[in-house]
């Protein structure tokens, strides 16, 4: 089990170095000598989870469930994105299985992701957001901000195609 855990980190690792570098590699031709253009115009959802270092799981799972061009499209998107430590909570065997799950795997990720730009302050007046998947999320602020079980510590992280709001749990549709 500690091999299969073990190529199962390596192969997340070289993924995700491998896309920095591809990610490095496509943008710079584009902003040579216009350094002022790069500060105006944010990445993309998918660059800025990569960019922010602390979504690569969610990255993985984005690139194995094949939604990397829908997240990187026209949008707007609004994404409740769980942190590397949030998918750290999911026991390693039931992440690997989920990962291997296209199926499940996507409805998971698109339970994430809200149609529209949905910024904090819209988030306080709604108790609901229909998600991409089809079901709906369940928001309270009552006690800070809650989405279904997981608490938003970030909020407002602007992308071109929409917004990330950070969240400390992957939240699971009715499965």
């Amino acid at each position: 089990m500690f091999a299969l855990t073990q190529g199962f980190t390596q192969r997340v690792r070289y993924t995700l170095l491998a896309l920095f570098s591809v990610s490095v590699l496509a943008t710079a031709p584009a902003y040579a000598g216009h350094h002022s253009e790069m500060e105006k115009a944010p990445a993309d959802i998918v660059d800025t989870a990569i960019a922010a270092g602390s979504f690569s799981t969610l990255v993985t799972a984005v690139q194995a469930a094949g939604l990397v061009d829908t997240l990187k499209g026209e949008g707007p998107f609004t994404v409740f994105a769980p942190t590397d430590e949030a998918f750290a909570k999911i026991p390693q065997a039931d992440l690997e299985a989920l990962l291997a799950d296209k199926e499940k795997l996507t409805a998971v990720l698109t339970y994430h992701v809200v149609a529209g730009k949905v910024m904090a302050a819209d988030v306080v007046n709604l108790t609901s957001a229909e998600t991409v998947q089809g079901s709906a999320l369940t928001i309270d602020t009552t006690d800070g901000v809650k989405v279904d079980a997981a608490n938003v510590t970030a909020t407002d992280i602007e992308a071109s195609n929409g917004v990330i709001h950070v969240i400390d749990m992957v939240l699971m549709p009715g499965m």
